[in-house]
C-alpha cells in the first residue's frame, strides 16, 4: 500500500453487507452504511501540547465499530476504505 496513515487517524476496510439474513440481495441504494471493519494502518498518535504522542487505542488487525457517517472514503488499489479519526471508533470487537 503506498499510503501512510498521519497523526491520530487510523485506515479501515468496511465490512461490507449485500445480503439480508433470509438471503436477498439488496442494491446500493436500500442497504444501511456499515459501521463495522478491520483496521489496515494506523497513525502514529495524537501528538499532546507538551509534544509527546500518545498511541492510538487500536492496531492493524482490529475489527472495529465506527461512526456511521464519520471519515474520508477513498479508493486505493481498486479496494474501498475508509480513513478516521480514532475518536471516531467507538469499540473494538474482542
Amino acid at each position: 500500500m503506498a499510503l501512510k496513515i498521519l497523526g491520530d487517524r487510523v485506515m479501515i476496510k468496511v465490512d461490507e453487507a449485500a445480503q439480508t439474513e433470509g438471503g436477498v440481495l439488496l442494491p446500493e441504494t436500500a442497504q444501511e452504511k456499515p459501521q463495522r471493519g478491520k483496521v489496515v494502518a494506523v497513525g502514529e498518535g495524537r501528538r499532546l501540547d507538551s509534544g509527546e504522542i500518545v498511541a492510538p487505542d487500536v492496531a492493524e488487525g482490529d475489527t472495529v465499530i465506527f461512526a456511521k457517517y464519520g471519515g474520508t472514503e477513498i479508493t486505493e488499489d481498486g479496494e474501498d476504505y475508509k480513513i478516521l479519526e480514532t475518536s471516531q471508533i467507538y469499540a473494538k470487537i474482542v
